[in-house]
């Protein structure tokens, strides 16, 4: 998964710690171009989707035709009408998958490319399709700032608590802001 980018915001910041929010997310160029081939149709989709919690999400798909097995034709065109249903299946699957959830388990199912998966699994009928990617996500429109609901996310699990400074922080290592502040407090 290390052609996902992840972008992260802070909104609050308490002391030495940061507590970020889920921004954006795409994928790296290389890997979109390693994706794109001759001989095949690239579909591509997008969809403003609202959570649950209020978040305005626009999601960007991109999928790409498959060869069937034993296939003799060298190209592996889908149909124009065919490509319409197939969007229309992505959008709808979009909608379903990201309109039901909250942002934070919208990401959670972003990571394992689930709804990649899913979509791929629904449009088998319509035409065979492989690397079905969510290649972008935006965050359109925030909720109102609710530091409260902030708290609770961040504070509520520990299944993702990070991983321990591996070398000890020195003594000087102060933030700028407070290491002038208390320089201005010594002087008076």
């Amino acid at each position: 998964q290390s052609y996902k980018k992840i972008k992260l915001c802070i909104e609050e910041v308490q002391g030495r710690h940061c507590l970020t929010d889920f921004h954006a997310l795409s994928l790296t160029r290389d890997k979109l171009c390693s994706l794109i081939r001759k001989w095949y149709t690239m579909i591509e989709a997008h969809a403003d989707v609202k959570t649950t919690d209020g978040y305005v999400v626009r999601m960007f798909v991109t999928a790409f035709t498959k060869r069937r097995p034993e296939q003799v034709k060298a190209n592996c065109y889908a149909q124009t009408a065919q490509i319409r249903r197939i969007r229309r299946k992505m959008v709808d699957i979009m909608i379903a998958e990201a309109g039901k959830v909250q942002l934070r388990e919208l990401v959670k199912k972003l990571i394992p490319e689930s709804i990649g998966k899913e979509i791929e699994k629904h449009t088998q009928g319509i035409f065979p399709l492989k690397d079905v990617l969510v290649r972008k996500v935006k965050i359109m429109k925030k909720p109102k700032f609710d530091i409260v609901k902030l708290m609770e996310m961040h504070g509520d699990t520990g299944d993702d608590a990070g991983v321990a400074m591996v070398v000890a922080e020195g003594e000087a290592a102060v933030n700028t802001l407070s290491a002038e502040v208390a320089a201005v407090a010594e002087e008076e």
